[in-house]
């Protein structure tokens, strides 16, 4: 079922429309990532979608009613947000923040029933952060408040959650896990959940579905399929990366690689060729390794061979072979 649609939707500001007649869809409990470069609108799209901001026309849709036809309340139960901005009350403790989620829920004095209590415990402990609970959130890491902004957002106990950038500031490692949350909670909790990232990697492996912005226009599909139709390889037109869709994978432009030829296996055989590559060579697989330029055995020890100039010269990790390449890459 399409649980959110966007219709002939314009986005932008009085006197400047940034994006045109959008028409996209997320269905129920589906992870979708907005991707796109900066300042190409993400922020501003996810904000028309939770009626922070109007649109300049077209339609949002969600369980089947316009935005217009929904009022606060109502779209309080039923959409939330996670934005990039600070908590602006330095004096909450953690289980205060995710209580919050509960007031469009709560009677006109804002009294917390022992279901609202209930709902609240349970967030916190769904993302981790019960043993934070009454820990000052100016006391918690970055990427444990991002789990406690999201808790928040799971006891508001909507079925659409928006989120702007939510691994923005965080180490690698929060990255994965707050998104493989967002994914986890689409099938366990049955979310419906919109996200816009710059972490591409993290967005392949954990979305269902990209919406892919190139310019003023979006694209919208999985991520293998924006793949293979080399629409992503567009959002890279003009720069210095590369996207190869043969591996899945990044890496820059580099100019004049020189030709090298690489023997070995396996995870010592990658490596040494990411190295190589980084170094401004052009690698080629040599099976013959008599005749290759650079040997590498995953023995113990592991063992690089370097054949240069008629030499035959030995290294035990890969960067003594790279400083012996940057000194004098000059090979047989």
């Amino acid at each position: 079922m399409c649980f959110l649609s966007l219709s002939n939707l314009s986005v932008g500001y009085r006197r400047r429309t940034i994006l045109n007649h959008l028409n996209l869809s997320a269905t129920d409990c589906e992870l979708v990532a907005l991707i796109g470069r900066n300042g190409v609108g993400k922020s501003t799209l996810i904000r028309t979608i939770a009626r922070l901001q109007p649109a300049i026309s077209g339609e949002v849709i969600v369980a089947g009613k316009t935005l217009g036809q929904y009022s606060r309340g109502e779209l309080a139960g039923l959409l939330s947000i996670v934005s990039t901005e600070p908590v602006g009350v330095s004096h909450l403790t953690v289980r205060q923040l995710v209580s919050f989620g509960r007031f469009p829920h709560t009677n006109w004095i804002g009294k917390l029933t022992a279901e609202d209590i209930a709902l609240v415990e349970e967030a916190m402990r769904l993302v981790g952060v019960a043993p934070l609970a009454d820990k000052n959130i100016c006391e918690i890491s970055d990427g444990e408040r991002q789990r406690a902004m999201i808790a928040r957002t799971l006891a508001q106990d909507t079925r659409l959650i928006l989120l702007d950038e939510p691994t923005a500031f965080l180490d690698m490692p929060n990255k994965y896990e707050v998104i493989y949350l967002l994914h986890r909670l689409t099938r366990t909790k049955r979310k419906t959940i919109l996200f816009s990232t710059h972490d591409l990697d993290i967005a392949m492996q954990e979305a269902d579905k990209l919406w892919l912005m190139i310019g003023d226009t979006l694209y919208e599909g999985a991520p293998e399929d924006l793949i293979l139709n080399r629409q992503f390889a567009r959002v890279f037109e003009g720069t210095k990366l590369h996207f190869d869709d043969h591996k899945g994978r990044f890496s820059i432009k580099r100019e004049d690689m020189r030709p090298i030829t690489l023997s070995g296996d396996g995870r010592y055989f990658y490596w040494t060729g990411k190295a190589l590559e980084r170094l401004g060579f052009a690698v080629q697989r040599c099976e013959d390794e008599q005749r290759a330029d650079v040997v590498v055995s995953g023995g113990s020890p592991a063992l690089w061979t370097l054949h240069r100039r008629g030499q035959r010269l030995q290294f035990t990790s890969v960067y003594e072979l790279s400083k012996c390449l940057s000194i004098n890459n000059n090979l047989k």
